[in-house]
């Protein structure tokens, strides 16, 4: 069976790709000790140190399957909250409708662009998955995630490691915060989802679903 080229951009430690299966991997990291923990987890992955969205725009061609997630701090809630209080004023950073825009008009692959919900109302609209937005051309029907109620700031690393179901060994002398690095991770059934929804079965894309309308 050919795996699947897949262009995992922004990877961080992998939290959407842990449950692939069949699949050829290029993922691109720009922070090093994040990149090395990353080849911990899938050490047959494809890891590049690199900037994503330019990468983006070189190689999109070259594979069936694209996923991205770009920064999303400039468009979170929390960043509106910043703005009010004058804490740290700061722009929305437009590269993520970039990459909406441009694989929405140039790309032949699946692809999936994912984000926070944002404090704005979005440019292009989204689809909405499990508390997430979504831009992708198929559709995504919606996955009922539980979510424990905890209060993050009290956990123990490892606690947080099980809870979600990412168990780091070694963090590479990575000098950020550790819970943020795991919180940045997907839930890992809804990669799964996303991932199998591309792929299992033909479907309208989200694109032409928005046009019938």
């Amino acid at each position: 069976m050919k795996k699947i080229k897949v262009l995992n951009l922004y990877a961080g430690i992998g939290g959407n790709r842990k449950l692939w299966k069949d699949v050829e991997v290029t993922a691109i990291e720009n922070n090093k000790e994040i990149a090395k923990i990353y080849q911990d987890f899938f050490p047959e992955d494809k890891v590049i140190i690199a900037d994503a969205h330019q990468y983006l725009l070189e190689h999109y061609k070259e594979f069936d399957f694209i996923w991205s997630s770009p920064p999303c701090p400039t468009h979170s809630r929390m960043n509106f909250l910043h703005n009010v209080k004058r804490l740290k004023l700061s722009y929305p950073d437009m590269k993520l409708y970039e990459e909406i825009i441009f694989l929405i008009s140039f790309c032949k692959c699946k692809f999936i662009i994912e984000n926070v919900k944002s404090y704005y109302i979005p440019l292009i609209k989204p689809q909405i998955v499990a508390g997430h937005y979504f831009w992708a051309n198929f559709h995504i029907p919606n996955l009922e995630i539980r979510k424990k109620i905890r209060n993050d700031k009290g956990m123990t690393l490892n606690v947080k490691m099980k809870e979600k179901g990412i168990i780091i060994k070694d963090f590479h002398n990575y000098k950020g915060d550790k819970r943020t690095l795991l919180n940045n991770c997907i839930e890992l059934k809804l990669g799964l989802h996303i991932f199998e929804c591309a792929f299992k079965k033909p479907q309208l894309t989200l694109f032409k679903i928005q046009n019938k309308k």
